[in-house]
C-alpha cells in the first residue's frame, strides 16, 4: 500500500559519520520512494562523496532539488540542500561536521513545526561536535522537544521488545536524585498513552525496572525501591495504568520474563539501551510523548566504519517504517476516540453538533 500522501523527513547527521551511507543505501531501493515522498535535508556534496564509495544501485540515487518539503514531489527522493561542509573527513570528529548536522536538523524541524512533513527520521549526530552558542542541547531528543508541545520520553522500540526510559542523557551518578514518584507516575501515564495510541495495544501492561541490584534487597542495596518506584507503581496502578514490579534488570531480561509485557520501563540510559541492542540490533529510537513523531535508527555516527561501505541501513530502514506506522496509528486513535456526538462529516467536510442532531420524536 503506497503512502504517498506521507512526507517524511530525514536529516543527514554528522558528515563524516554513516549518515549518508545507511540514508542512500535506503533510499537506493526505488521501492522505498513508491512507499512514502522522502524529504532529505542535508548536502548533495557530502551525498555524492560518499555515493561514490557504494555500490552502482545506492550510487546512482536521484534527487530533486527542492527549497523545502512543500515542493517535495511524490515518487522523487526529494532535497532541501543545507549542511554542507568545506571538507568531508569520513571517521574524523570535527566540529564543522557537527554544525552541518545541525544545520540541517534546524531546516528539518522548521518544516516539521510547520506541518509540511508528517514525520521526521534523524541520521545520528556526534553530541560533542555539535555543540555551540547555537545548539546547547544533549542530543535529538532535547532538541525536537523544544520545538515541540508534549514532554519527550525515549522509547527503544522493535518487534521483538519496547523499552521507555525514565532518565535519558544525564550522569549516572545524577539518576538516583533525579527519580521522583511523581515523575515515574507521569512517565508510566506516557508510556501508557503512547502505546495506545501510537502502537494500536488497546490496554498495555508495562514492566518497571527496579534501580538497585536485586530490586534492593529489602533496603540493603537502596531504599529507591521501597521510597519511590513501588509507591509510583502502586499509585499508577490505582489509576488505570497496569503497571508491575519493580523487577531486577538482570531477570527481567536473562529470564524471557519481559515477553510478558507490552513495554517496559527502565530507570536510565544504559539499564534500558544495552539489554535492548543485544535483543534488537536493528531497532528504531522513537521520541514519544510529543505533538510531532521523530524516529531514528539505533546506533551513533560509526566513525570507525564510515566512509568504508560497511554500515548495514536496516535499522535506518526500520525507523522510517516505524515513522510510517506511528503515523496511520495516530490517525486510527484520532477516529477511535472522537467524540460520536460531535462526528466530522467527511463526505460534506462540516462539523456537526450536538445542536445539529435531529433526534426522532418520541410519542407520549
Amino acid at each position: 500500500m503506497s503512502d504517498y500522501k506521507f512526507k517524511i523527513g530525514i536529516s543527514q547527521g554528522d558528515t563524516n559519520g554513516v549518515g549518508w551511507e545507511v540514508i542512500l543505501r535506503t533510499l537506493g531501493d526505488s521501492r522505498m520512494a513508491e512507499l512514502f515522498t522522502p524529504v532529505v535535508y542535508g548536502s548533495q556534496t557530502v551525498a555524492k562523496h560518499y555515493a561514490a564509495t557504494l555500490d552502482e544501485e545506492c550510487g546512482r540515487v536521484q534527487f530533486n532539488l527542492v527549497g523545502s518539503a512543500r515542493e517535495a514531489r511524490r515518487g522523487k527522493v526529494n532535497l532541501v540542500e543545507c549542511g554542507t561542509p568545506s571538507v568531508i573527513k569520513p571517521g574524523e570528529p570535527m566540529k564543522e561536521a557537527g554544525a552541518a548536522a545541525v544545520e540541517a536538523l534546524e531546516r528539518a524541524v522548521k518544516d516539521l513545526e510547520a506541518g509540511e512533513l508528517d514525520a521526521l527520521v534523524t541520521a545520528p549526530i556526534d553530541k560533542e561536535m555539535a555543540q555551540s552558542e547555537r545548539f546547547s542541547f544533549t542530543g535529538h531528543t532535547e532538541f525536537i522537544a523544544a520545538h515541540a508541545e508534549g514532554e519527550p520520553m525515549m522509547i527503544m522500540c522493535s518487534e521483538r521488545l519496547r523499552v521507555g526510559l525514565q532518565t535519558i542523557h544525564i550522569p549516572v551518578s545524577e539518576v538516583a536524585k533525579s527519580l521522583s514518584k511523581e515523575k515515574i507516575v507521569a512517565s508510566l501515564n506516557t508510556l501508557r498513552q503512547t502505546l495506545k495510541q501510537d502502537f494500536g495495544v488497546v490496554e498495555p501492561r508495562i514492566a518497571v525496572l527496579a534501580l538497585n541490584p536485586h530490586a534492593g534487597e529489602g533496603g540493603m542495596l537502596g531504599t529507591e525501591e521501597q521510597e519511590i518506584i513501588k509507591p509510583a507503581i502502586e499509585e499508577a496502578f490505582q489509576a488505570g495504568v497496569l503497571a508491575f514490579g519493580p523487577f531486577p534488570a538482570d531477570g527481567l531480561f536473562a529470564s524471557g520474563a519481559y515477553t510478558k509485557y507490552d513495554a517496559v520501563l527502565a530507570m536510565y540510559h544504559d539499564q534500558g539501551l544495552t539489554p535492548f541492542k543485544t535483543l534488537s540490533p536493528d531497532g528504531v529510537n522513537f521520541t514519544a510523548g510529543l505533538s510531532v513523531v521523530r524516529t531514528s535508527p539505533d546506533h551513533g555516527t560509526a566513525f570507525d566504519i564510515a566512509g568504508k561501505a560497511q554500515a548495514d541501513a536496516q535499522s535506518m530502514r526500520n525507523a522510517i517504517y516505524a515513522a510510517i506506522d506511528i503515523i496511520r496509528n495516530r490517525e486510527a486513535w484520532e477516529k477511535w476516540t472522537a467524540n460520536p456526538l460531535q462526528r466530522f462529516e467527511r463526505d460534506k467536510g462540516r462539523d456537526v453538533s450536538i445542536k445539529d442532531l435531529k433526534l426522532p420524536e418520541i410519542e407520549e
